[in-house]
């Protein structure tokens, strides 16, 4: 690994945050009382279960268990300031994948399969990724993703509209966590700071180990033809494929980072210039637990609304693909009759 990197002290989840992944999360936490019931409800529950699940099943990483994982973690912490490493353990699986889990005492669960696959800066990522899940205060709402995916819909799809109702939540949910995910690969470049490492991680994430066997030119290559080629068919036959899933398929995350640091912003954060953490409220990992919805720093929703909404229509405008084209030339067409008819009236009112 390298020895020196850029520390980042007290810096803000804002400045990794996907604007679609705040404006979304500041607008749930906003529902009154939601996020105090959810809490209430997972923290005494659903997260004594899984810790309980994890220590009887899964080996806990300290300085004598799986003891290159604990550095990786305190390296992790370091870069981001966190003060107060959460729990880490690794369960023998044979997927490659990680996950946190917790609302008030969070923790990580890493795959073994993710030793036998990545090398040491790119599992640094893969924990850099999770720990930004936990300060980012994601882990409360992804929690009732997984409820609401594995309990909650056989129950209420008796109930007249019940399971449209739970459907609709669960696919809004969805969105939000495949953008939460976007932010927490920014995050995970933050702590590894060589864009390479972040790249050659969803690389093998698409094909595996065997990288040596691999090009990540092509690779990208591969990551503009999805992005751009093919027909309106192929634009929602993309829609349709990504309707099922909580995360980003690795060739948009590896476009999207890409993005992020052609950009600019990813030098401009080590550069120094981010938001920190607002000194008059408590920091998250200063205290006994981590972020839950009262830890985080809440903003202006409507400001949020407007970012991500900029963002989307950013996206629209700069995209190449057939049907994101179509909707931008409706959208920009009832524009230009709206202002068309408001022209007319003004004009008409003015006589």
């Amino acid at each position: 690994m390298r020895r020196s990197k850029v520390i980042l002290p007290n810096i803000s989840p804002r400045a990794w945050e996907h604007p679609a992944d705040r404006a979304a999360l500041s607008t749930l936490q906003a529902v009154p009382g939601l996020d105090v019931l959810l809490q209430k409800v997972i923290g005494a529950t659903t997260e004594r279960s899984l810790r309980l699940a994890a220590l009887a099943s899964a080996v806990r990483v300290s300085e004598r268990q799986f003891t290159k994982v604990h550095t990786l973690l305190c390296e992790a912490c370091r870069v981001l300031d966190v003060q107060n490493p959460p729990e880490l353990f690794v369960a023998a699986n044979p997927f490659v994948n990680a996950r946190a889990v917790g609302v008030d005492n969070p923790f990580i669960m890493l795959n073994s399969s993710l030793l036998d696959t990545l090398n040491d800066e790119e599992l640094l990522a893969v924990i850099a990724h999770e720990l930004a899940h936990c300060l980012s205060g994601h882990l409360l709402y992804s929690t009732l993703l997984v409820l609401l995916t594995n309990f909650t819909l056989p129950v209420l799809s008796s109930i007249p509209l019940g399971g449209a109702a739970i459907m609709a939540i669960r696919m809004a949910l969805m969105e939000w966590y495949r953008k939460s995910e976007l932010s927490c690969d920014r995050a995970a470049l933050l702590v590894v700071q060589d864009p390479e490492v972040c790249y050659t991680l969803e690389m093998k994430l698409a094909g595996g180990r065997h990288v040596t066997d691999m090009n990540i030119n092509e690779f990208f290559a591969q990551a503009y033809e999805y992005e751009s080629g093919g027909t309106m068919v192929d634009s929602i036959h993309k829609v349709l494929n990504l309707l099922g899933e909580t995360h980003p398929f690795p060739v948009v995350r590896l476009v999207e980072l890409k993005k992020w640091v052609d950009s600019g912003e990813y030098a401009r954060i080590l550069s120094g210039g981010f938001a920190q953490n607002d000194d008059t409220m408590p920091r998250m990992y200063d205290a006994p637990h981590y972020a839950t919805p009262d830890d985080v720093e809440r903003e202006s929703i409507v400001e949020n609304i407007k970012s991500a909404a900029k963002k989307y229509k950013e996206e629209f405008i700069n995209s190449q693909d057939p049907l994101a084209e179509k909707i931008s030339d409706i959208a920009q067409s009832a524009s230009d009759v709206a202002k068309t008819i408001a022209d007319t009236m003004r004009k008409r009112f003015e006589r």
